[in-house]
């Protein structure tokens, strides 16, 4: 299932878009180049196929270096190709490209399961130096940065793309997670796709990151960074029906509800009504049903039971079925010191 180039592109890749890939790739691809410092920079770009803002921001930076070293060697991962022929975050029949690297669950017989992991393998080999993947959000969201550990090299890696950074404690299967106990590994989600300063700005960290030499031992100063810390996953009932501003469907969602993302919002806050009595599941990072700690449904009004910061709320109905609502979030001090990152690393 996966194609393997070294030292070349595929044919037309520096000027084809996301939804014309299909001519010239396969599918799932994973392209090494060489550069002056011999430790790969790993990107991957479409784990889901609506997401274009990291494959456009690579070939701006492969132009940009055309004809002469890459200051780091570059390993690119070129995902859902299929999807993207369609531009849609992933086919009805695939699992979900960003759930299917080493340590998934309910993936392991898949092919995308076994090519992720020959991906991770080969990186492994090569000794990665830090790995990016790159993704935009059909929400309204800023550009902000996931890392699954708080330790400064990470911190300074997701520091380079945005101030905002998100702690969680990780996916099961996905990219970042899987990378994570090796090298410095962030997800950066860059807004919305076909948005030219959105692609700008990933095209400037992914340069950045090549030009790196190391990372700094220290911490990033708590001034230079907004960190909050992912408490849980919020979906909508798998056999309910849903909309936004139609109060036909079982639950009907505020029709601007994605102009919360990063609001700090007071229990209270009203998210839709339902005529449901638990419209919504909510999974915390141990993995444990906690709806009833966020949410109440009462006389029909779905409101949040306590103070939290959503991230990732979108409008479009298909992205919220495959993946979820909205995660919740708090706002975290970053830890000084290495024995109290353990302990937070522990207790949450």
């Amino acid at each position: 299932m996966l194609t393997l180039f070294h030292d070349t592109l595929p044919e037309h890749f520096l000027d084809t878009p996301a939804g014309e890939l299909h001519r010239y790739l396969s599918g799932p691809t994973l392209i090494h180049l060489s550069g002056r410092r011999v430790r790969p920079l790993f990107v991957s770009v479409l784990l889901h196929g609506n997401e274009d803002c990291g494959l456009v921001a690579v070939q701006n930076v492969l132009r940009r270096y055309h004809g002469q070293p890459l200051p780091r060697a570059l390993s690119i991962l070129v995902g859902n190709v299929a999807a993207a022929r369609q531009g849609l975050r992933r086919l009805d029949e695939q699992p979900d490209y960003n759930r299917v690297w080493p340590g998934s669950v309910g993936h392991g017989h898949t092919p995308e399961h076994a090519a992720m992991g020959e991906v991770y393998r080969q990186l492994a080999e090569r000794e990665v130096f830090a790995s990016i993947d790159i993704h935009n959000n059909t929400g309204l969201n800023p550009h902000y940065a996931v890392v699954n550990r708080l330790d400064a090299d990470v911190l300074h890696l997701a520091r380079l793309f945005a101030r905002t950074v998100v702690w969680f404690r990780g996916l099961p299967g996905s990219q970042t997670n899987a990378f994570s106990p090796r090298c410095p590994s962030v997800t950066v989600e860059c807004g919305k796709p076909g948005v030219t300063a959105n692609e700008i700005q990933a095209t400037r960290f992914l340069d950045a990151c090549l030009h790196l030499d190391h990372f700094p031992d220290q911490q990033p100063r708590q001034v230079d960074l907004d960190v909050y810390h992912t408490l849980a996953t919020v979906r909508v009932s798998p056999n309910s029906t849903f909309a936004f501003g139609d109060s036909r469907a079982d639950i009907d969602f505020e029709p601007r509800l994605d102009h919360l993302n990063f609001c700090q919002l007071a229990a209270g806050t009203v998210f839709g009504r339902s005529r449901l009595s638990r419209p919504l599941e909510v999974i915390d990072e141990a993995g444990c049903e906690v709806s009833d700690d966020f949410f109440s449904c009462d006389d029909g009004i779905l409101r949040l039971r306590r103070a939290a910061t959503p991230a990732m709320l979108s409008l479009d109905l298909r992205v919220v079925r495959q993946d979820c609502l909205c995660y919740l979030m708090d706002r975290l001090q970053v830890p000084r010191t290495s024995a109290a990152r353990q302990a937070l690393y522990t207790d949450a």
